[in-house]
């Protein structure tokens, strides 16, 4: 039932529609267009720029919340499975009694 509905709703036209109502699709008329005025920005040369209340508030926000984040991938931890591995096997040399450091020997060319 429902479904036989919903197929007679959705196959309608505009001329079975009911009297008065229109089908309308798309486009919301003519476009828009700003002529171009041919200054950056929509301001003159020499033209003092007055930044609005929120523009502070923001550029601070960034700043800040970059900083944070800097220094956050600065500190954050050596997870690397590599460097785990190396650090065990590090520590199973010294419990073993394994020479960790090796002798540089003259390079002669």
């Amino acid at each position: 039932m429902f479904a036989r509905r919903l197929v007679q709703l959705s196959s309608r036209t505009a001329a079975t529609a009911a009297p008065g109502a229109r089908l309308v699709r798309g486009g919301h008329g003519a476009p828009q267009f700003n002529e171009p005025g041919g200054y950056l920005f929509g301001r003159k040369p020499g033209e003092k720029y007055e930044s609005e209340g929120w523009e502070v508030i923001w550029i601070g926000g960034f700043t800040i919340a970059f900083g944070l984040i800097a220094v956050g991938q600065i500190y954050k931890p050596d997870t690397r499975i590599r460097t785990w591995a190396r650090e065990e096997a590090e520590r199973q040399m010294r419990e073993e009694g394994d020479i960790l450091e090796y002798k540089k020997t003259a390079y002669k060319a």
